[in-house]
C-alpha cells in the first residue's frame, strides 16, 4: 500500500464525552501547561492532516478557535466514543480518517506520520490500526478508512457501544507504539491532570 498523504487523512479529536468522572466538566477545554487539554490534541494532529475536525456536544464555539469544524454526534444523550467516532466517519471528506482523545495531552507529535508508516507496511488489507504501547491497545488512538461509517451505523443501531467489538469486524492490527508508551496517559480525575502537568513541566529542559 502506497503511503497516505496528509490531504487523504482527516484528523479527529474527540471531545463528546460528559466528563462524568471529572464531575461533568467539558474536558477538553479544561487548562493543562497554559492551553486547554484540546489545544494540545490539536497541535499533535494540525501538520500531517488535511482537515482538522473536533467532535464536541457542548461549547462548540470555544472548540472551533481550534480546528477547521466542529461537529456533535449525530444523536443526543452523550453515547459514548463509538457514536463520536461514527459521526466524525461520516462528516469527513478524505479517504482516511485519525482519531485522537482530547484527555491526552503528551501523545507524541509524530503519532500520525507514525500511524501512516505502519499502515503502509501492513499493505491494502487493513481497515483500522490501532495504537498499542506494549502492554494495551489504546483503542481512541486510531487510523480508520471513511467507508466503515455504513458498517458502523448498523452496529450502533444494534445496540452495540463497545469499541473493541465493532474493531473485531474489521480487519484491523494493533501497532507498536511501545517506545513511548507514558505519552498515552489519558486524564480522568483532577489528580490525575495536576500530577501530568507536574510531570510534563519537569521533564522540560
Amino acid at each position: 500500500m502506497s503511503r497516505l498523504a496528509a490531504r487523504e487523512v482527516t484528523g479527529v479529536v474527540l471531545a463528546g464525552g460528559q466528563g462524568r468522572r471529572m464531575g461533568g466538566v467539558d474536558k477538553g477545554l479544561l487548562p493543562f501547561a497554559g492551553r486547554p487539554l484540546v489545544a494540545h490534541a490539536a497541535g499533535c494532529l494540525r501538520p500531517h492532516v488535511g482537515e482538522l475536525v473536533i467532535n464536541a456536544n457542548r461549547h462548540r464555539d470555544a472548540y472551533a478557535e481550534h480546528a477547521d469544524r466542529v461537529i456533535a454526534d449525530v444523536e443526543d444523550g452523550f453515547q459514548g466514543p463509538l457514536m463520536g467516532i461514527y459521526s466524525s466517519l461520516r462528516a469527513a471528506r478524505t479517504p482516511w480518517v485519525v482519531f485522537i482523545p482530547c484527555d491526552s495531552p503528551a501523545l507524541p507529535e509524530d503519532l500520525v506520520e507514525r500511524l501512516v508508516t505502519g499502515l503502509a507496511e501492513r499493505g491494502e488489507g487493513t481497515d483500522i490500526l490501532v495504537a498499542h504501547d506494549g502492554e494495551r491497545l489504546h483503542p481512541v488512538v486510531a487510523l480508520m478508512r471513511r467507508s466503515l461509517a455504513d458498517d458502523l451505523y448498523q452496529a450502533l443501531l444494534a445496540g452495540e457501544r463497545k469499541i473493541d467489538r465493532w474493531y473485531a469486524r474489521h480487519a484491523w492490527a494493533p501497532h507498536d507504539l511501545s517506545d513511548c508508551a507514558a505519552a498515552f496517559a489519558n486524564l480522568n480525575t483532577e489528580e490525575e491532570r495536576v500530577r501530568l502537568e507536574a510531570q510534563l513541566s519537569e521533564a522540560r529542559p
